[in-house]
């Protein structure tokens, strides 16, 4: 089973969430998977503290024209829909901030003036947590807008059994990163703030699960402070509040020193098991548990 945590909006404990969730089943005896795939800023390994012993180097491969074969008839320019590739005066220019690597251009070629040049994006490491759960995450390289490539290598990285529970930290908002993360979940915990900016971004984020197709509950975190927006939202659009952390200062301290929820306060071991199990139930009764 894939389960996803996504939030509209960062800072709102998606990390904290996704993070200690793992810990717990791990903790259980259940096979458990966590991959941060918030590429721009990973930092579930802060929490985890995982042995990270295995890297791999996340390559775009980029067009690179031969200027002395091409004819600058722009029928690779024609096919580019990110338009990374132009043709100017019989001159063909490649922009490659704008490319996406898809290899249309070299494909339709006439004189095979164009070659693939890898550039690096950034790179994956895992490993294991306390020898037990295995932990990745990919890391953008600074000054790259390119987030999607990494993520979706970092996902087919490595090859889970169908028993293992993989739970995926998301990049915060509704973007093509967001997308990208949580294509193939079978749940998505959305987890938001009870104020006016929280609710805002929960719906946003509530829509995209639904253009997703995707089952989806939400954890209010900070519970106690802000208004009751959020509540009211969920039961008119029937999204189910699965957990409710309340707001508290020492617990905050707590985990901004780097400690998971769980190991702050242990008895949150046994409410992230039991909403595992609501979220088994949910996916029953839709028909739709893997």
């Amino acid at each position: 089973m894939v389960i996803a945590v996504a939030s509209g909006k960062g800072g709102t404990g998606k990390t904290t969430v996704a993070t200690s969730f793992a810990l717990a089943l791990a903790e259980s005896g259940r096979p458990v998977a966590c991959l941060d795939c918030d590429v721009e800023a990973p930092n579930a390994h802060i929490f985890l503290r995982p042995a990270l012993n295995n890297y791999k180097q996340v390559d775009l491969l980029i067009p690179e024209v031969d200027s002395d074969v091409c004819a600058g008839r722009g029928v690779c320019a024609e096919v580019c829909q990110f338009h990374a590739i132009v043709t100017l005066g019989g001159k063909t220019l490649v922009f490659p901030e704008l490319c996406h690597g898809c290899g249309s251009c070299t494909l339709v070629c006439p004189e095979k003036a164009i070659t693939e040049i890898p550039k690096s994006l950034g790179h994956l490491e895992s490993g294991r947590v306390n020898g037990g759960m295995f932990f990745a995450h990919g890391v953008l390289k600074i000054g790259e807008p390119m987030a999607v490539p990494v993520i979706s290598q970092l996902k087919d990285w490595q090859a889970f059994p169908q028993s293992t529970i993989s739970i995926v930290d998301s990049p915060p908002g509704a973007s093509c990163p967001v997308v990208e993360s949580l294509r193939g979940a079978d749940f998505i915990l959305l987890i938001t703030e009870p104020t006016p900016f929280g609710l805002h971004d929960l719906r946003l984020a509530v829509q995209l699960t639904r253009e997703l197709n995707i089952p989806a509950g939400v954890i209010v975190n900070r519970d106690g402070i802000g208004d009751d927006g959020v509540d009211a939202y969920c039961r008119e659009s029937d999204m189910p509040i699965l957990m409710r952390i309340p707001f508290d200062r020492e617990l905050g301290a707590n985990l901004a020193q780097g400690k998971s929820l769980v190991e702050v306060a242990p008895e949150y071991k046994q409410r992230f098991i039991d909403l595992y199990s609501r979220i088994e139930a949910i996916l029953d009764d839709r028909g739709g548990r893997t």
